[in-house]
């Protein structure tokens, strides 16, 4: 995957993909009782944790320098 794919792609998945995300987790927690507010917390991090594994690979290396276009040295 390209470098420039791979920032596009990532901000797409953090634009529409991590709302989206966030909405199915407060509806599917929110089918049960509410939990204590320490369970809670733990669960949303648990919850937010995971969503990013599967796009490690996506968001690796993105907030660097484009190692295909090194900057220009004078």
């Amino acid at each position: 995957m390209t470098y420039r794919t791979k920032r596009i792609l990532s901000l797409v998945l953090l634009l529409f993909g991590l709302p989206l995300y966030i909405v199915v987790a407060i509806t599917v927690v929110g089918w049960f009782e509410r939990p204590h507010i320490v369970l809670e917390v733990a669960i949303y991090l648990v919850l937010g944790f995971l969503w990013a594994l599967p796009f490690k690979a996506v968001f690796k290396g993105v907030g660097r320098a484009d190692p295909e276009n090194p900057p220009d040295r004078e």
